[in-house]
């Protein structure tokens, strides 16, 4: 009979938890995107003062403020698409939505209360249970900034 060889299994060194090595967020650096819906890397712009923003550029930003709420996508992917007291909101909240599948932004309903605002409501289909998101941007100099999220 002839000897098996053993296998030798080292240990792996064990990860820092997450308290021993403080998260920086820094929203100045590009995004690092893997398997989420990619938002375009330039600011919300949409064309001339006083237009309603485009409903396509509007969805893209509900499916990735879904995303970030269902733990699908890291906060500082659109921390530029919000003010800086939204985006401390965002990161506070941490998972609201708990679906079964990727959320996806369905149903839109947008409205402008007053001009330099617009509120918008999307539909976010999450396998058995859907989620109501509500959105509030504002104008600020030749941008839209989310400035305010609610879901449900």
């Amino acid at each position: 009979m002839s000897a098996i060889p053993r296998i030798g299994l080292t240990p792996a060194p064990e990860p820092p938890y997450d308290d021993e090595q403080p998260r920086r967020i820094d929203k100045h650096q590009p995004p690092q995107v893997s398997g989420n819906l990619a938002l375009d890397p330039h600011p919300l712009v949409w064309g001339p003062p006083g237009a309603i923003p485009d409903e396509r550029k509007l969805r893209y930003l509900g499916q990735a403020l879904a995303e970030v709420l269902s733990g699908r996508r890291p906060p500082e992917t659109i921390a530029d698409k919000l003010t800086d007291r939204a985006y401390r909101d965002l990161v506070r909240a941490g998972q609201m939505i708990h679906a079964s599948r990727p959320p996806f932004a369905k149903s839109l309903h947008v409205m402008e209360p007053r001009d330099g605002a617009v509120e918008m409501c999307v539909l976010v289909h999450c396998g058995d249970r859907n989620h109501v998101l509500a959105i509030r941007l504002e104008r600020r100099g030749v941008q839209w900034l989310c400035t305010d999220f609610e879901t449900a």
